[in-house]
């Protein structure tokens, strides 16, 4: 296909990010660039060899721009991507789609009512690691019992004055940062939380830098999240912890690149796990992704290392085999180019639905849900209560109504 337009609306460290990641996408050619400060959009423009545009809206008459992505601040992204797609515009959106519950509502109506593709840069949706956990999903990983995720996060470059620390503008930590982890919990689970619980902890200048939620879903599953935006950048840590009953799954990084594997499983769990180095390349699979050198599986599987049976939950499970394994994308160092790959997947995803009609892994519908839940817990915090969320709206209409 002839490669399309994009114009880039916000020509921040992250815009410079994503273009240099979709650089070499065959399908995509970035032809301006928008700002609300016009030398920063005039200096990315230039070293694009791009126009710069006075303003964003230019870019939803502009017969050159087929889609527009979105990196400006959040609580600007609804605006921007409602009037987008009126315009007819595809529409990839830096996260979260919306700093409320009601504002993601109305741009999920009104993708819906466009015809437009809507991708919202939920990386993690992206991620291998998280594809291949998936795929094991049903043959050798039972259902999820609990997900954890912790998250120790810099603050070394959040001056006073950052927006991130402005709930008005950034949503606040569990909007701003935690949909990420909330849409983790529904990708893993494959369900959306019945419940929200939520406590928040501020420096003592009453700036709110630590915030914890947990969700309940549908079967018993409890999710829980931590968010500190205390540390210096050498001192950051996060993981992921998926409890598969008899396995559990520990994911380094808020950018996955490491994933360990621990448990016991019957005998044809063994047999996945032994098969699992062969199957590189159909588990680490995500359209636009190029996985590196040193992406790989290693396995260890110890037969008939324990009693056939064990019990737990109340039932009895068949489970004499130890098994191991080690999903990598290159460890640490890695990070940063599996956060651009992961980049690069989004907007390939978005490229190929706008041409197959297909359904974005991270949609209008993944974008809303998260802000939903990430709203749910924002309310639950301040008010001091269990926030419900079942029933939730299944029409574009009660999206706006309910919300």
């Amino acid at each position: 296909m002839t490669p399309w337009g994009l114009g880039v609306i916000g020509a921040g460290r992250f815009a410079t990010f994503l273009v240099e990641a979709v650089a070499d996408l065959p399908d995509v050619r970035v032809v301006a660039v928008a700002d609300a400060d016009p030398s920063r959009a005039a200096a990315l423009a230039a070293d694009l060899g791009v126009r710069a545009v006075d303003h964003w809206e230019d870019l939803l008459t502009d017969d050159e721009v087929a889609c527009v992505a979105i990196m400006t601040p959040p609580s600007t992204h609804a605006t921007i991507a409602r009037r987008a797609l009126a315009a007819g515009r595809h529409v990839w959106c830096e996260k979260p789609l919306a700093t409320d519950a009601v504002a993601a509502a109305e741009v999920r109506a009104a993708a819906d009512r466009s015809g437009r593709v809507l991708v919202v840069d939920h990386v993690l949706r992206y991620n291998p690691l998280l594809r291949a956990l998936g795929r094991m999903s049903g043959t050798l990983l039972g259902p999820l019992q609990r997900f954890a995720f912790e998250n120790d996060a810099s603050d070394e470059d959040l001056g006073p004055d950052h927006w991130f620390w402005q709930e008005d503008t950034s949503g606040g930590i569990l909007v701003e940062h935690g949909v990420h982890f909330f849409d983790a919990a529904h990708l893993m689970s494959g369900t959306l939380p019945e419940a929200v619980q939520a406590m928040t902890a501020a420096r003592a200048d009453g700036t709110v830098d630590t915030v914890s939620a947990t969700t309940r879903h549908p079967g018993g599953l409890l999710a829980g999240f931590t968010h500190g935006f205390s540390h210096a950048h050498r001192c950051e840590r996060q993981v992921m912890r998926l409890d598969h009953g008899t396995i559990e799954v520990r994911v380094d990084g808020w950018i996955p690149v490491h994933a360990v594997l621990d448990g016991w499983t019957d005998d044809a769990g063994a047999e996945v796990v032994d098969g699992l180095p062969e199957r590189v390349g159909e588990l680490f699979a995500v359209q636009g992704y190029r996985p590196g050198p040193d992406a790989g599986v290693w396995v260890e599987v110890r037969r008939h290392a324990g009693s056939p049976t064990a019990r737990a939950r109340g039932r009895t499970h068949v489970v004499p085999h130890h098994v191991h394994a080690e999903l990598t994308l290159g460890g640490p160092a890695a990070k940063q180019r599996v956060y651009a790959e992961s980049v690069r997947a989004a907007v390939a995803d978005l490229v190929s639905c706008v041409a197959s009609g297909g359904e974005p892994l991270s949609g209008a519908r993944e974008g809303w849900a998260a802000v939903v839940v990430a709203d749910a817990a924002r309310r639950a915090a301040a008010d001091g209560r269990t926030v419900d969320l079942d029933p939730w709206p299944s029409t574009t209409d009660e999206l706006v109504r309910t919300s």
